[in-house]
């Protein structure tokens, strides 16, 4: 089989919200889609070892939000690489309830929905959403999976239904910087070392101190 094949279907870049307890949290997902249209419904798929997992079991909601090709790609970093149960993901980005669940502002579109089903993998966990709201945020183009990893240079958390490990992916020349949090290497013009203390990595956003040469 060659897992490649994958790389052809269509995927998007999405924030998945729900509530822990009263405290707005969330992942990076890229597996999301419409399911029916009356009534409206859609679908995600998230990671059992995540902790979004857990709260949208626990919750009976979820939001989606769409990113844009605008939208920071910090944001996708820090859903997609940190842990909501040990860090509050959402004092990092400006956000508002819509249809009492917690919503990007830096996004496209969000939609809104009630839990109706579930369906089990052996590592992801498929929740279908009947639609409570749903609107526009920003006329932007949506972020595709194809250009956060061909224009952005992103990475895909592991623990993503769409992650494959690269065997032929290059190996980091000498003198580079790499984030341990989620392998971005720094190739800008200024040199690593005249970066402002307070410069943080582009995708996940770690600070310029946990940065490290190889």
């Amino acid at each position: 089989m060659n897992s490649k094949a994958f790389y052809s279907l269509s995927y998007g870049v999405y924030i998945v919200s729900t509530w822990d307890n009263g405290r707005p949290t969330g992942c990076t997902a890229n597996c999301a889609a419409q399911i029916t249209s009356n009534p409206a419904t859609v679908m995600v798929s998230i990671n059992k070892d995540n902790f979004t997992n857990s709260c949208i079991r626990d919750c009976g909601y979820f939001a989606i939000s769409v990113l844009s090709e605008t939208s920071d790609p910090s944001i996708i970093g820090t859903f997609g690489f940190r842990s909501g149960k040990d860090f509050d993901k959402f004092s990092q980005v400006s956000y508002a309830i819509k249809d009492k669940m917690p919503v990007l502002e830096d996004c496209c579109a969000y939609i809104a929905c009630k839990v109706i089903d579930t369906m089990d993998t052996s590592t992801h966990t498929v929740f279908l959403g009947e639609v409570i709201g749903a609107d526009t945020v920003q006329n932007a183009t949506p972020m595709t999976y194809s250009y956060y990893h061909n224009v952005i240079k992103g990475k895909t958390a592991k623990n993503s239904p769409t992650y494959q490990a690269d065997e032929n992916e290059p190996q980091v020349s000498a003198n580079k910087y790499v984030c341990p949090v989620c392998n971005y290497v720094y190739d800008g013009n200024t040199p690593f070392e005249e970066l402002p203390d307070d410069w943080v990595c582009p995708i996940c956003g770690a600070p310029k101190k946990v940065f490290q040469k190889r």
